[in-house]
């Protein structure tokens, strides 16, 4: 490919342009050094060409909840009647055609809001095998870099469930090709597995040399188990048969104390701070996570619009007596956790990193590059028709609420 035929992106108010080639960046640079043969692909005047947001904890699979999720019948008092009356209702009531409307919904929200990577914990107990390409499919076709994993757990069918989920996992990491999609292996969380699923994961783990992602210490009724089982805490089970490689990552540790944290640290394990979900859920504030540089950023299901996460970030570290630089280290390690997993630098965007990018105007997100592919211009989506993917998830959501009152 000849220079002049390089995607070229810019320039922006200061000056800087982007070329890319095989979905890297060729060349970032200001206008005079790339030269006046290349014409601007995108309109970038006025704006900013910024790396592309990391979601690292997210669940796809509730996509549809806002659009107009019912409340339980009765309404929760805690956090595991949370678990019990709205996730774990909606997740049981998921099949084929809902989760596809969830995915796509959510991917294209995500990627609109300048989230150009989703590190998904997914789960669906009735629809288990096959449920993950649903979600790569969906973020392959619509451009969005993706870290896929089912979630395995007891809670509803015992320890077959939970082999069946990392089954799927194995099955997954086996066959999936696709350039923008990763995958790990996934445990819902300590309190609903038992010691042989930990096992079965840590076994799994070796043989695709992978990590985990799982749900840790969100709530003490997790910390209380482990206790109950004869460890100091999940972490402390998790590390004792062997389920958390390195690069592991474990999301919330709310309820984790310093020396704790800092054993993840040590270990090489990743944390991930979900500030709106903890707030909502009333499970707390995570207070030790400074004790580790390996913390990022995500939103436990919210909507990927990151800006908004960090918002309330700032909010409740100030709250809670932290500065708020904590914001610009979650987000950094959100770019490094991603960067570990595709093992090509996200952040900050360099000549040879992924050419996953945003050009931001003030607070507005106008254009999102993916692999050097513009997925999304003047704020609108490019890899699908938008209006039938939201009809898509209006028509499935009203079906999906049907299911889940019979669940």
């Amino acid at each position: 490919m000849t220079p002049d035929q390089l995607p070229f992106f810019g320039p922006d108010r200061e000056g800087k342009v982007l070329v890319a080639e095989a979905g890297r960046i060729a060349r970032l640079d200001d206008e005079a050094a790339v030269g006046k043969i290349m014409k601007p692909v995108l309109n970038c005047a006025e704006a900013r060409i910024e790396p592309g947001r990391v979601n690292a904890h997210t669940h796809i699979y509730s996509g549809l909840a806002p659009l107009g999720m019912p409340a339980p019948k009765q309404a929760p008092e805690n956090f595991l009647q949370i678990l019990e009356r709205v996730w774990w209702r909606l997740d049981r009531a998921l099949d084929e055609e809902s989760l596809r409307a969830s995915a796509r919904y959510y991917v294209a929200q995500a990627l609109i809001a300048g989230t150009t990577t989703l590190v998904d914990h997914h789960e669906s107990p009735n629809f288990i095998d096959g449920s993950l390409e649903i979600l790569a499919n969906a973020c392959q076709e619509l451009g969005l870099r993706a870290v896929l994993c089912y979630g395995a757990t007891e809670r509803n069918g015992g320890p077959e469930e939970a082999h069946r989920g990392l089954e799927e996992c194995r099955r997954f990491l086996r066959s999936n090709n696709r350039s923008l999609v990763r995958g790990v292996v996934g445990l819902h969380a300590s309190f609903t597995v038992s010691d042989e699923t930990l096992e079965e994961a840590a076994g799994l783990c070796q043989e695709l040399d992978t990590v985990v992602h799982v749900h840790l210490a969100e709530d003490l009724a997790d910390v209380e188990d482990a206790i109950g089982r004869g460890y100091d805490g999940p972490l402390e089970r998790l590390l004792h048969f062997g389920t958390l490689p390195p690069g592991s990552i474990l999301a919330h540790c709310v309820h984790c104390q310093a020396a704790q944290v800092r054993s993840a640290a040590a270990n090489d394990l990743w944390i991930v701070q979900n500030p709106r979900s903890n707030r909502g859920n009333g499970v707390g504030y995570p207070a030790a996570l400074g004790e580790s540089d390996r913390v990022a950023l995500g939103t436990d299901g919210y909507p990927a619009r990151m800006e908004d996460e960090a918002r309330a970030l700032r909010g409740e570290a100030t709250k809670h007596g932290e500065t708020a630089s904590v914001v610009d280290a979650r987000v950094r390690g959100g770019y490094r956790l991603g960067t570990d997993r595709f093992g090509l630098q996200l952040a900050p965007l360099t000549r040879g990193g992924a050419a996953d990018f945003i050009v931001r105007d003030k607070d507005r997100v106008r254009h999102v590059g993916v692999a050097g592919r513009v997925v999304v211009r003047d704020g609108s989506l490019t890899t699908a028709d938008l209006d039938e993917i939201q009809a898509h998830a209006q028509e499935q959501a009203h079906r999906l609420w049907d299911r889940v009152s019979s669940v």
